[in-house]
């Protein structure tokens, strides 16, 4: 039952202080949350550098960030005493995560060498093996990484919240007070992730986004400081230690149900973001902006909504019955989601490739993501307050808020964690759905039915009929479209003529789906694009990935290949005689199957060759903590602007392929041309050329021009001997090699050699005004993200081409082929030239 004495006051003040004095306080708590979500955008894009992107590494980081916060709540309220001013103690937690944040920012290194000192090494297994990559053991490796960078600083960040509600008492005014400042953190936050993304990250680095943030939390310490000296600290409303230890140990049946309620709407909050982040992310693009503006968006909901709810707090003398009602609302929410992220937002007529400019698409994308989320997110935001006022009771203040918070918090956690390692790669997006949706529906049935005062029966039967209306509501939830998992932003343009689909599913961490078309050609899809397919022009480059450096290497034996995909580059090493291992490091399970399934003619049936090992693990952190040295490394993946993939561009990982090469080994790098930029592709080609400054540069243009390249550098100088090769394909042990070369127009070695695109010092006036990209400066997924939309890949090619000159330490041959391939490569660039 709802304490009436504590409803008694709604119009009473905080503890003696008026409204006006504590809404100077609020601009605090904007700036809290500011540095909070960029620290919080800062330190996941650095740790994952080091336990991993995986599915499995994401979800620690996110539960240890979590955790840490619902830890610092728990505890405030027991370890600081509330005789002690709270402006003085929110200044001290503000002054303390700024100093963490530094540290973590100087130690991080450190702790990356004790973690791969402690990881197991040579942890690559026999041949025919799946490994998961992340045994038990290295998943408490990689938490204990994350603990040690995220805890101290996430635990002070959750106590911040209950200190500040000191302030007020524990009733509806304290609710509605506390709902303002919940209110004020959500807006600084939104302001914090738009801020890193779109300008701190985009146009600096780590190191300036986080001294921004340092900067931030000094400033609010010192006014918090100031502050706490005219504005004086009133306890003559507390009555003493007693009563608050009474009144903690009262916990009714009715106070349980209120945070079994708000633990459950956290669980299907954080589990709707995952999957709505997941769908959203297929229909406007993976890039960074696009995690961005969905963060924002949801975010700015929860602040309307938490405005609302104090206010609705402060008012109502039913607070369980109105926490109810957003329950309800927020699984109404959830169904219109459903619904318009499957019927409605992928067949709007909008053709991203028409955009003149980035700005444009996002104001589109605001207004998507909001027409889907905006409604679940505004209930959930209302319900914080609310149930802080169902709660309430005459205690501490912020023993009411950190124990609310905190079951809101673990809550969350078991709905990030649930929804993306189990429920949709287990039941699929359908049904995940339809969880969410029960977790609602039970959170308001445990309100209605132990909470809600008598006298209510009719508000309780209108909310019973409005839940089995949920329930029709949530049987017929609709599955997305498969054709949104294969084309993504560009469904629309394909509605009238959709392929067969062969195979869709849900993984851990893509979605996934094989088509194929009227005249036989097959497509990989994976997260809204496609990433392989059997089209003359994706097979010459796979092909090329493998071929190229199998034929340059001296007798090569092991290969390590980064991204699956359809198999195609991976099975290019099956027809090479001397390979004796083929290792394929993949994060989506899913992926490797359907290859072996439905790309098997076309990867000469790689899945299922007894020479494999699959690593179910990302392929910098299997580098990272591995001891093996290979032959050849190729790397083919995923476009560099989708969130996370510019780690797979940087010099520190180059560096590393470069370490894990036996001596003469060679590693090959795809670089797209499409959907890409000009200064996205210098980024590149130039960063490859700092780790292999030898490196050369390889082409594969489509009839009309740039299509995409294949950088390739050496542990040694690079070279390539025409007769070899020639000579090397003429045995009867390579037959089926020159078969699969010619099965891709590549019929002789010289058509190999014509594919040369240029070398360090032919193109170093080209590169004259690139960016590396590092570790620390990932700016290539902003720039790279910055063009998603943009398809000016035979201008880019162009723009190189009069710079190649024919590199006459690289080839050697029979003066007639070598005559032949300097003709074609001098020709290429002065037609180019011309058209200049």
């Amino acid at each position: 039952m709802v304490n009436v004495r504590a409803a008694e006051s709604p119009s009473s003040q905080g503890l003696g202080q008026s409204q006006g004095q504590q809404a100077w306080l609020l601009p605090l708590f904007v700036g809290s949350g500011c540095a909070a979500l960029i620290y919080e955008i800062v330190w996941f894009q650095s740790l994952q550098l080091v336990v991993g992107a995986s599915a499995v590494s994401l979800g620690v980081l996110l539960a240890t960030f979590m955790g840490g916060m619902c830890l610092g709540s728990i505890a405030f309220p027991f370890l600081v005493p509330r005789r002690w001013h709270p402006l003085k103690v929110y200044a001290a937690l503000e002054l303390l995560i700024g100093l963490m944040a530094i540290a973590i920012l100087f130690f991080l290194p450190s702790i990356e060498a004790l973690y791969v000192g402690m990881f197991a090494h040579g942890n690559a297994g026999s041949n025919g093996q799946i490994l998961a990559g992340y045994s038990q053991a290295n998943v408490w490796l990689r938490a204990g990484v994350a603990g040690m960078c995220l805890l101290p600083p996430t635990v002070l960040m959750g106590a911040t919240l209950p200190a500040i509600s000191r302030w007020f008492e524990s009733n509806r005014q304290g609710a509605y007070q506390t709902g303002l400042f919940c209110t004020a953190n959500i807006i600084g936050a939104v302001i914090g992730c738009l801020a890193a993304s779109f300008y701190l990250l985009r146009l600096y680095d780590m190191v300036v986004a986080t001294y921004a943030a340092v900067a931030i939390n000094v400033t609010v310490a010192a006014i918090g400081l100031i502050a706490s000296h005219w504005l004086a600290y009133d306890r003559s409303g507390w009555h003493g230690d007693k009563q608050d230890l009474l009144s903690s140990r009262s916990m009714t049946l009715g106070k349980c149900s209120v945070y079994v309620a708000i633990a459950l709407s956290g669980f299907a909050a954080l589990g709707a973001e995952v999957v709505w982040t997941r769908e959203l992310s297929l229909l406007l693009g993976a890039s960074v902006y696009t995690f961005s503006l969905i963060l924002a968006v949801f975010l700015v909901a929860l602040g309307i909504g938490s405005s609302v709810g104090a206010g609705w707090a402060r008012r109502s003398t039913q607070p369980a019955l109105a926490f109810a009602t957003c329950q309800l609302g927020a699984a109404f929410g959830v169904a219109w989601a459903a619904w318009m992220m499957a019927h409605s937002l992928p067949y709007w007529p909008i053709d991203a490739s028409l955009s003149q400019s980035p700005w444009h698409t996002f104001q589109l994308d605001i207004v998507r993501v909001a027409w889907a989320v905006f409604p679940a997110a505004l209930f959930w935001g209302c319900s914080f307050p609310l149930a802080l006022s169902a709660a309430a009771n005459h205690q501490d203040p912020a023993k009411l808020v950190a124990g609310v918070y905190a079951a809101n918090t673990l809550g969350a956690i078991g709905g990030a964690i649930g929804t993306s390692w189990f429920a949709i790669p287990m039941i699929g997006i359908q049904h995940t759905h339809q969880l969410l949706l029960a977790s609602l529906l039970l959170s308001a049935g445990c309100l209605v039915f132990l909470t809600c005062a008598k006298g209510h029966l009719a508000s309780r039967l209108g909310l019973g009929l409005a839940a089995c209306g949920l329930v029709v509501t949530a049987i017929s939830i609709p599955k997305p479209p498969v054709g949104l998992a294969a084309y993504g932003r560009f469904l629309i343009t394909w509605t009238s003529d959709l392929p067969d689909f062969l195979y869709a599913g849900d993984g851990l961490s893509a979605s996934i789906a094989v088509s194929e078309m009227a005249g036989g050609i097959r497509n990989f899809h994976v997260s809204g694009k496609v990433v392989a397919s059997s089209e003359p022009q994706d097979m010459r480059l796979q092909r090329l990935l493998g071929h190229l450096p199998a034929l340059m290497c001296e007798e090569p034996k092991s290969v390590l290949i980064v991204g699956c995909g359809a198999g195609v580059t991976a099975g290019s090493f099956v027809v090479h005689p001397s390979i004796e291992r083929i290792v394929i490091c993949e994060i989506e399970p899913l992926i490797p199957q359907a290859a072996g399934e439905y790309f098997a003619s076309y990867n000469h049936s790689i899945i299922s060759d007894p020479r494999l090992e699959i690593v179910l693990d990302d392929a910098r952190h299997f580098m990272l903590t591995t001891d093996e040295k290979f032959d050849i490394i190729t790397s083919d993946p995923i476009h560099p602007w989708v969130k996370g993939a510019a780690a797979l561009y940087s010099k520190e990982y180059f560096d590393l392929c470069r370490e894990h090469l036996k001596p003469g080994g060679i590693a090959t790098q795809w670089v797209p041309l499409y959907e890409s930029s000009l200064d996205a592709v210098k980024s590149e080609v130039a960063t490859f050329f700092e780790s292999f400054p030898e490196g050369t540069i390889w082409a594969n243009d489509d009839v009309d021009g740039g299509y995409d390249l294949v950088m390739l550098g050496q542990a040694g100088v690079t070279h390539f001997d025409l007769d070899a090769i020639a000579s090397r394909l003429a045995r009867d042990d390579h037959a089926r090699v020159y078969e699969s070369l010619a099965e891709v127009g590549l019929n002789d070695v010289l058509a190999l050699a014509k594919n040369y695109g240029g070398s360090k010092p032919e193109l170093a006036e080209w590169l004259s005004d690139a960016v590396v990209n590092t570790d620390r400066n990932l700016r290539l997924q902003y720039s790279a993200g910055w063009a998603l939309n943009s398809y000016t890949e035979r201008y880019i090619r162009a723009s190189m081409q009069p710079y190649i000159k024919y590199p006459e330490q690289l080839f050697s041959g029979r003066p007639m082929e070598l005559n032949a391939l300097k003709y074609w490569i001098e020709r290429q660039a002065s037609e180019e030239l011309r058209l200049k």
